[in-house]
């Protein structure tokens, strides 16, 4: 197993859950959150803790840890997921100053590859991640941006700014209104459920303390993919593990030309119960105003 340290960390990476030989492993730390990157499977985000405390799923099944990005729409590949994209390793292109810059094989089946470049922002305290998407081939392509996080199973609320009536399909999952703002108490049920929302361009988790903000382009009617949305939530069947969803814009990209999307990680520790709450939505709107 390589380790590579962005932003002259001197301690070593530690995930004995997820971690083997052959995996390269990148961390950038803000203040007392680390989020550790693995190159060598995917470029996915692996880890996200706070003071040793763990917000992203460490689960070993397939397609349910970490935190990955597709292309989207997802009738285009269908299932599994672009092994480019999602499993093989990424080149590295930049390592140092607190910067790492990856990127994917291309695919051969949709022409496209995909770029990833982490930093931190002093300012407010902020993981940066800047997504790109090429288009590899020799036609003009359609496509949008989709970064998928899978959370730490447990009692936990999930909130965007939406009108849960808009919320579609209706009646998959029970959301509520509260503080100007739609509320998922994590709950089980024997399939697996996923919803759609026009978001205002934020998503938040929190559950064990934790609150996790993903702020991204809010997105105007018709310009997400086709059948798609700003702003998913997938329960797997038993809660066995949760992901929250965006995507940025449907673009059309001609022949070597490349999209830009951007979300900022948030990570903060919140005294709160895990349920609807004005801490908690003021907490947020703080971040993202």
């Amino acid at each position: 197993m390589k380790s590579f340290f962005v932003a002259a960390l001197l301690t070593c990476v530690a995930l004995p859950s997820l971690a083997d030989d052959g995996d390269e492993l990148f961390t950038l730390k803000s203040g007392d959150a680390e989020m550790t990157i693995n190159i060598g499977k995917g470029g996915k985000i692996l880890s996200l803790k706070l003071q040793d405390k763990e917000v992203l799923s460490q689960s070993r099944w397939p397609e349910s840890f970490g935190s990955t990005f597709w292309t989207s729409p997802q009738k285009e590949w269908n299932w599994p997921p672009v092994q480019e994209f999602d499993k093989m390793p990424y080149t590295v292109e930049h390592n140092g100053e607190g910067r790492l810059v990856i990127s994917s094989p291309v695919s051969q089946r949709l022409g496209l590859s995909v770029g990833k470049d982490f930093q931190t922002d002093a300012s407010d305290g902020a993981f940066v991640v800047q997504y790109s998407i090429k288009n590899e081939g020799s036609e003009p392509r359609r496509v949008a941006p989709w970064e998928i996080t899978r959370v730490v199973n447990g009692d936990g609320v999930i909130f965007f700014d939406a009108p849960v009536d808009s919320i579609w399909p209706a009646g998959l999952m029970t959301f509520q209104a509260a503080h100007s703002v739609a509320w998922y108490h994590t709950d089980e049920a024997p399939q697996n459920r996923k919803v759609n929302a026009d978001g205002r361009g934020w998503l938040a988790w929190f559950a064990d303390g934790l609150l996790l903000v993903k702020k991204f382009q809010d997105l105007h009617a018709g310009e997400p993919a086709p059948g798609e949305a700003e702003v998913q939530v997938y329960v797997n069947r038993g809660k066995s593990y949760i992901e929250l969803e965006s995507q940025g814009a449907y673009t059309l990209l001609q022949p070597g030309e490349r999209l830009s999307w951007t979300v900022r990680w948030y990570l903060l520790p919140v005294s709160a119960e895990p349920q609807p709450s004005a801490v908690l939505a003021e907490k947020v709107k703080n971040i993202v105003r």
